[in-house]
């Protein structure tokens, strides 16, 4: 860019002053035609996000991640322990769409998806603007004594803040534990639940402390996704960027002189009034090009285009474009590298699609009491077995019973032979398979169990059977 000679903004980042300390962001209310188009998308995602955990689809909530009990529900879906492969290769998905998507279109998702960013400049930013008002008033509101219009404003924001954080540390609960176990707690009282008050209060506090102070350093500082963006971006990537060819021609940007012909000065369109830096919510300059602080949430080019028309100049001098679109003049291209990524994602919702479908709702697991051997009874071979079944469904299995297909034999289950499985429960117990020595095919055959409920099959299951070594 032809009047930026030096790049000392590269040194820090723009929350950090020369002293090493915070540098407190007063960003601009934002305005104009994509910004009403963020607050559709956010509200639309918020209504989501709080009654994605309450919804339910066959019984099963629409999303969860219960990570102590390792269960996990996706858009209905249930995803069990023994089904953790398939929670990993969605996650895997996951990863490969954001790299595509950041390939092609740079930091969209942060700006216009990301939770941090719609709570923040949706939910918090838009209260405190309410509260203090804009850039200027609160610049003035902080730096005026601890009078009376300052206690009640700050208190009543922090107030609201805190109130917005416990409900929003509930639905987390929620998606973490389940909604049926967060509307047990809120009906028995918190004092039947001591432990999980003290967690919703810790992640009251955790976000608490984001919005109030934490704020956009989570962006900065803590999210990664900020860091891969540097290895995923190149010159062909859709991002939210400054044309300086147009902003600053031969001798640079400047400001509006009256009777000026910016054509014969050589001046470019930029009039460096300096409001997409106060919009900015980073508080990062567009015009020294794409930054690690930068989240595509388009304020700036609502911001300059409001500007560019009231000075009467053509607008998108900020706008979506990738490097080459500002420099050489060529459009978006679908390059071999979004290509490379759009393969492996289509190969993998493939298999995901196929093993998903290909999931029974019933899973069991025989295996032998480990260092048990057989057991003589009469002309039969006795060996003892644990068993688990997972019952995936959200009915009630109540009639559930082995039988030995293959060898013929006998099952014999301790407790009660008929046993109940509930919904999205498991069963486990020990049963001995008993099979005459003359079936037996050396010291280990395999052999075959079913599992049903009732007169249906629901499963089968496969293990080895001890018996003693034979000689020919």
């Amino acid at each position: 860019m032809s009047n930026i000679q030096e790049e000392e903004f590269r040194d820090r980042i723009a929350t950090i002053n020369e002293e090493g300390k915070r540098s407190w962001i007063y960003p601009k209310k934002p305005s104009g035609k994509l910004y009403r188009y963020r607050k559709l998308v956010s509200y639309f995602l918020l209504l989501f996000l709080f009654s994605a955990p309450f919804v339910k689809i066959n019984g099963n909530q629409f999303l969860m991640f219960n990570v102590l009990e390792r269960r996990f529900n996706i858009f209905g879906f249930p995803f069990w322990p023994q089904d953790f492969h398939l929670f990993v290769i969605s996650m895997i998905i996951g990863v490969i769409f954001v790299a595509l998507f950041t390939v092609a279109f740079g930091r969209l998702f942060c700006g216009w998806v990301c939770p941090q960013t719609i709570f923040m400049e949706m939910v918090f930013r838009r209260i405190e603007y309410w509260i203090e008002g804009d850039r200027n008033a609160q610049i003035k509101l902080d730096k005026q004594k601890w009078d009376t219009e300052k206690i009640r404003k700050k208190a009543l924001k922090w107030f609201i803040f805190f109130i917005i954080s416990f409900l929003i540390a509930n639905v987390f609960l929620a998606y973490l534990s389940g909604s049926d176990k967060l509307i047990q707690m809120v009906t028995d009282g918190p004092g039947q639940h001591v432990s999980t008050l003290i967690a919703l209060l810790i992640f009251t506090a955790v976000f608490y402390f984001i919005y109030i102070w934490f704020r956009e350093q989570v962006c900065i500082i803590a999210c990664p996704y900020g860091r891969l963006q540097g290895v995923l971006l190149d010159n062909k990537s859709i991002i939210v960027a400054y044309d300086h060819k147009r902003g600053e021609r031969e001798n640079g940007r400047g400001k509006i002189v009256k009777n000026e012909d910016r054509a014969i000065s050589g001046k470019g369109d930029c009039i460096d009034c300096k409001l997409c830096v106060h919009v900015c919510p980073t508080g990062i300059d567009i015009r020294n090009g794409t930054q690690l602080e930068c989240i595509n949430c388009t304020a700036c080019i609502d911001e300059c285009n409001t500007v560019m028309e009231r000075v009467g100049f053509p607008k998108d001098l900020i706008r979506y474009a990738s490097e080459d679109e500002i420099t050489k003049k060529e459009k978006f291209v679908f390059t071999a590298r979004m290509k490379g990524y759009t393969a492996v994602l289509l190969i993998l919702i493939g298999i995901f699609t196929g093993m998903l479908f290909l999931r029974n709702d019933v899973e069991a697991t025989v295996l032998r009491l480990p260092g048990q051997l057989y057991e003589h009874k009469g002309e039969n071979i006795s060996n003892v077995y644990t068993y688990k079944i997972v019952n995936k469904t959200t009915k009630d299995f109540n009639d559930v019973y082995f039988k030995l297909k293959t060898p013929k034999g006998e099952v014999k289950v301790v407790g009660n032979p008929h046993f109940k499985v509930p919904k999205a429960g498991i069963a486990q117990g020990t049963l001995f398979v008993e099979i005459n020595e003359a079936l037996l095919k050396g010291d280990k055959t395999k052999i075959l169990l079913e599992v049903y409920d009732g007169d249906r099959l629901i499963e089968t299951e496969s293990s080895n059977f001890l018996g003693p070594r034979t000689f020919n």
